[in-house]
């Protein structure tokens, strides 16, 4: 269920605080329902070709169950994406329709992505997909997504940034007593002076999906130009409990598999305030309103620019 929660945060844009003796309701709570945009395209060797979710927001006091996920779906849009020399249409896939290698194709895609491990989705998934390969991310390059649907049309721009590759990957002894089995990984690159730069990172493990970490994004505001050493914590589902004397941490002799990706600022703050209220959750914690880039609806289209890294976890 990875998904909805993830279309919950980023839908629902108000939550409800207690107080000693007076109830918090937030506006949006009554709002009508709106289209949510969850898209993306990827330069690089394994470039992704371009895909979007096309969902409803949920009002905010509402209960979902698996016999309502298929109808979260929006189906019969109109999506086009403009690169300034051509004009791609992704055209709707859903999971029932597919044959069984189909699936396995989707499925590998999706993972790659970091987007959900298809296997645990049940009802019928639906993602519209550019399945002409009309148009694949090329960096330095502009997309302007538009999406007609039930009489609405929605607009989005993204651009792929240059990509910033990690020089080292190393494992080190983490802090505290965690068994000897456990290291974590920390990577060093240099930034690129007078230049904003937003990253995007997630992990692999043994040829597994890919998975953000809890706090996946970073912009270079405190070490424009300089050369940089960062702690790269496992990605970890969001929906399993983790002991938390490993969280973070890999397994000593697995394979890990980093994607280091470039994003562009919208991009970055999209992410940035959704994961800052994912972590920061409770009766007293402080709401940050998610930041959206599309135009006339929820949600976020955003380019990659991503590098790969594979190495063997050691101590």
């Amino acid at each position: 269920m990875r998904f909805m929660i993830r279309l919950s945060l980023m839908c629902l844009f108000g939550v409800g605080l207690w107080a000693c003796e007076e109830e918090f309701i937030p506006e949006i709570s009554t709002d009508p329902s709106e289209i949510v945009v969850e898209g993306y395209i990827e330069s690089g060797e394994f470039g992704l070709p371009p895909y979007v979710l096309l969902t409803r927001s949920l009002p905010f006091f509402s209960t979902i169950s698996f016999g309502d996920l298929d109808d979260l779906f929006v189906h019969d849009a109109v999506i086009t994406i403009d690169d300034g020399e051509g004009i791609a249409t992704l055209e709707e896939l859903c999971w029932a329709d597919l044959d069984s290698m189909e699936q396995v194709f989707v499925s590998s895609i999706l993972g790659q992505s970091g987007l959900l491990d298809i296997d645990t989705i049940p009802g019928n998934f639906c993602v519209y997909f550019d399945q002409q390969n009309q148009m694949r991310g090329q960096v330095g390059r502009t997309y302007d997504l538009r999406i007609e649907v039930e009489d609405k049309v929605l607009t989005a721009t993204t651009t792929i940034p240059e990509p910033v590759p990690v020089d080292i990957l190393a494992f080190v002894t983490p802090a505290g007593t965690p068994p000897d089995t456990l290291v974590e990984m920390r990577g060093f690159f240099m930034d690129p002076p007078e230049v904003k730069n937003f990253y995007r990172y997630f992990t692999s493990v043994n040829l597994g999906r890919f998975i953000p970490g809890f706090n996946s994004v970073a912009n270079d505001n405190f070490f424009d130009g300089q050369v940089f050493e960062f702690p790269i914590p496992k990605g970890e589902e969001r929906n399993t409990d983790v002991d938390p004397d490993e969280f973070g941490l890999f397994t000593v002799g697995d394979t890990i598999t980093l994607k280091w990706t470039s994003i562009d600022e919208e991009h970055f703050n999209f992410w940035n305030t959704l994961e800052f209220n994912s972590i920061n959750q409770g009766p007293f914690s402080t709401y940050t309103r998610v930041e959206s880039n599309v135009n006339g609806g929820l949600g976020v289209w955003g380019g990659y620019s991503a590098l790969y890294y594979t190495v063997r976890a050691e101590r």
